[in-house]
């Protein structure tokens, strides 16, 4: 068999259904074996090499299983970049195939070449250049059980053309499996029971890695144990039911109130696949100050790199949160409990201030509007700025996996394709909630969800800036609002009308809801605009450099008057 069918031959092997990508010169031996196994499995041409890397992103955070993207060599192959980083930054399982030049022509600047290993190196977990076509089905078994392995991410295979073309045998294999994750040691299993035990406000801030594992459960479990109560960072949403009587919500940056003071005010922090990104803890050195934190993880790099943690246990969660929950003893803790109830009227009244002071169509609003159409297995996409942050503190998730975003790298344009990949993983219907900016970065996708008719609704809140850097220009930069201010001309409504999908524009939340309620019903590619105010915040909000005890609750334009 040629290099190019046991590539594909190998795909279908590891449970691989759907791929995302671009055809090109130098991968058009891969799409020959595509075509010829279409049968098994279906590629989804997308309008651009990114917007197919964040389709495959989109496809594994929903799926859990590895996203699949291929792109031909040179600027193909660059184009994935952004996507693949993305997917890293959040730990994402993906695999990404590229072709190159053959390899006598490797280093001699051939038409299309690029040291697409070179490039990638510091943005994925590992990746190959396969110089022997025997080698090629266990690199790509290996490439997926190196995705799926320990903590997730993306792997890349680069293989030269004539290796596509050359002859072997192919020996069918078993789907690769993920490496096992180490026995969490039990010395540190104990300590931490005896910090939790002596705890009087433990608290549980939980990551992405949380969401990985699929420990909600577990967590939930030992927090009535404890008398604890939960906050996530944004990667850490969907693990819990909304509607969890201890979970606080996102905090952070621009968390929620209740869940970032009680996270200040907590004696000790079990903190649950995260990383303490500056976004969540501010300045670090002023960070938990004088709470003691015990961090599990399955990635040992993470323990003790942005945080001092006063047990670290590295290996696999579900077993480390078994174990932890069998040695703690029940208690109760009314102060506690007292506390976080003052929190949240304190939260409530901070809302409700905010809420008095906006002006027109109130994103959360909308969001709220949303929340009562879409079902439990909706995904929720966001793109980057102020309309992803809105959408963390406000939607309702009740199932895992149903909130995907950028949230390492912050990638504006991530959302369309993440959106698309999302409903393909799922075969049902997905959100994107975005901005203007960022819808105007990869807009083209328009495309790639009506040609192959994928029902994804998507919301653009258009305030005709861009909006989160508005609001760092608006607080620290005396209003200095230098090249924020879009000043387009495009009319979204009559765009997506020309990619031949459905829209309308909405004034009003009556007017929007009648829109979401007729989107929804149509189970096809939807766009609805709807006008916000350019000086609408996102609060309360975390001053760079600064500490949970800065945090910002109200506009100071208001306190200066």
């Amino acid at each position: 068999m040629k290099g190019a069918g046991i590539l594909v031959q190998t795909l279908i092997e590891q449970g691989v259904t759907d791929v995302f990508g671009y055809p090109g010169g130098r991968v058009v031996d891969i799409y020959d074996a595509l075509f010829a196994a279409g049968d098994k499995i279906r590629h989804i041409l997308t309008a651009h090499e990114q917007g197919a890397a964040h389709a495959a992103d989109g496809f594994a955070r929903v799926s859990g299983k590895p996203g699949v993207v291929i792109a031909t060599s040179g600027p193909g192959a660059t184009n994935l970049v952004t996507g693949i980083a993305t997917a890293m930054l959040d730990s994402v399982p993906m695999v990404a195939i590229t072709g190159n030049v053959s390899t006598a022509l490797i280093g001699k600047d051939a038409f299309q070449e690029v040291n697409i290993t070179g490039v990638t190196m510091p943005i994925t977990k590992h990746n190959y250049f396969v110089s022997d076509v025997a080698e090629l089905a266990d690199t790509v078994r290996e490439a997926f059980a190196l995705a799926q392995s320990g903590r997730p991410g993306p792997v890349l295979i680069d293989i030269p053309q004539d290796v596509q073309r050359a002859e072997c045998d192919f020996v069918p294999a078993a789907a690769a499996e993920p490496l096992p994750h180490k026995a969490p040691k039990a010395k540190y299993i104990q300590k931490a029971a005896t910090l939790i035990h002596k705890a009087k406000r433990p608290y549980f801030y939980v990551g992405g890695g949380a969401v990985a594992a699929g420990v909600g459960e577990e967590i939930m479990a030992l927090a009535e144990k404890t008398d604890a109560y939960i906050g996530c960072s944004l990667m850490g949403l969907s693990v819990f039911p909304h509607r969890y009587a201890r979970y606080l919500g996102m905090e952070g940056m621009h968390g929620n109130f209740a869940a970032s003071a009680a996270l200040r005010d907590a004696d000790v922090i079990i903190a649950i696949g995260v990383r303490f990104s500056d976004r969540a803890t501010g300045k670090a050195e002023k960070f938990a100050e004088n709470t003691a934190i015990i961090h599990l993880d399955t990635d040992l790099a993470e323990i003790n790199k942005n945080v001092p943690a006063a047990v670290g246990i590295v290996g696999d969660l579900k077993e480390a949160l078994s174990a932890l929950s069998a040695r703690v003893k029940q208690k109760q803790l009314p102060k506690w409990a007292a506390h976080i109830e003052a929190l949240r009227e304190k939260q409530a009244a901070i809302e409700a201030a905010s809420d008095s002071r906006a002006v027109g169509l109130q994103p959360k609003k909308v969001i709220e509007i949303i929340n009562r159409y879409k079902t439990d297995d909706t995904v929720i996409a966001t793109d980057v700025g102020q309309h992803q942050m809105w959408t963390a503190q406000t939607v309702d998730l009740e199932k895992p996996r149903r909130f995907i975003t950028s949230g390492g790298l912050g990638t504006m344009g991530y959302g369309l394709g993440a959106a698309i990949g999302a409903s393909v993983a799922t075969g049902g219907q997905s959100v994107l909630i975005t901005g203007d900016g960022s819808f105007g970065m990869n807009l083209n996708e328009l495309a790639t969800a009506v040609t192959y008719h994928i029902p994804v609704v998507i919301v653009v809140m258009n305030n005709g800036v861009l909006g989160m850097v508005r609001q760092w220009q608006t607080f620290f930069f005396e209003g200095h609002y230098a090249s924020t201010t879009l000043e387009r001309k495009t009319d979204f409504v009559a765009l997506a009308k020309a990619f031949g999908a459905a829209a309308g524009r909405a004034a009003t939340p009556e007017a929007f809801e009648e829109l979401f309620r007729k989107a929804m019903a149509a189970k096809a590619p939807f766009v609805i605009e709807i006008g916000i105010d350019k000086d609408e915040l996102v609060l309360p909000m975390l001053p760079s450099g600064g500490s949970i005890r800065d945090l910002i609750t109200s506009d100071p334009r208001e306190e200066t008057k």
